[in-house]
């Protein structure tokens, strides 16, 4: 992943396979605010959009995007040029966040790669930067697999991770190799704090290797919807 500290997206990795409905030409992610508060969605690619209570973002990628990512950044100020901040989520200082820049943990993430691995789609969502709001991703069609996260984890969140606005990852805290398999990725192995969240939101990655029962695929030029607060 660029955005992101740690993940990357896996291509030769187990995955659960979702029924999908698939479309010619771009991809278009509908990005969706269910929350009771603005949010300003980020996009890379794509940027960055305030999104009030209801309103949605149909965002339109390049069918073949890799390292895709999406997020709800929450308590922003942007002036009239785009230039603020926001409490989590934060992507430099700019509604329009771009690629390779360091994004202020805590926020919870969909990630995905188009047009993979024998033409597959390949979708997650992530706690590995800890959470911020609840969040929902899937293809666009009835009766297919989404994966969510809609525990309010920021309510029981440790008090060792806790921050305002939501609930750190054990690594940004604590900087070990215990929780950032900065060192030792061949085995690295969940952590009480991982297992925390993986407890609340099992569809998530909660650490940088689990792979198997985190990431799921779709054809390729598939459609998504992302809900925040579904």
């Amino acid at each position: 992943m660029v955005v992101a500290k740690r993940l990357s997206l896996p291509v030769l990795s187990l995955f659960a396979i979702a029924l999908c409905i698939t479309s010619a030409g771009a991809t278009i992610i509908d990005i969706t605010n269910k929350c009771s508060f603005t949010v300003w969605a980020a996009a890379v690619p794509g940027g960055g959009k305030q999104l009030n209570q209801n309103e949605t973002w149909a965002l339109e990628v390049a069918s073949n995007t890799t390292g895709g990512r999406v997020w709800a950044r929450t308590n922003c100020t942007f002036d009239a040029s785009g230039v603020g901040q926001c409490q989590t989520g934060d992507c430099g200082g700019v509604l329009e966040c771009q690629p390779n820049v360091t994004v202020t943990t805590p926020y919870t993430l969909a990630e995905y790669a188009l047009d993979q691995y024998n033409g597959m789609d390949f979708y997650d969502i992530s706690l590995v930067d800890g959470f911020n709001v609840p969040i929902k991703l899937g293809p666009v069609a009835n009766g297919t697999r989404s994966i969510n996260c809609t525990y309010d984890i920021n309510s029981d969140c440790p008090n060792e991770l806790k921050v305002a606005g939501g609930c750190n990852d054990a690594c940004t805290v604590f900087k070990t190799d215990q929780y950032c398999c900065t060192n030792s990725t061949t085995t690295c192995e969940p952590t009480d704090y991982s297992k925390f969240f993986k407890e609340r939101c099992p569809d998530a990655y909660t650490y940088p290797m689990d792979d198997a029962t985190s990431t799921f695929s779709c054809p390729g030029n598939t459609n998504y919807t992302v809900i925040f607060c579904p």
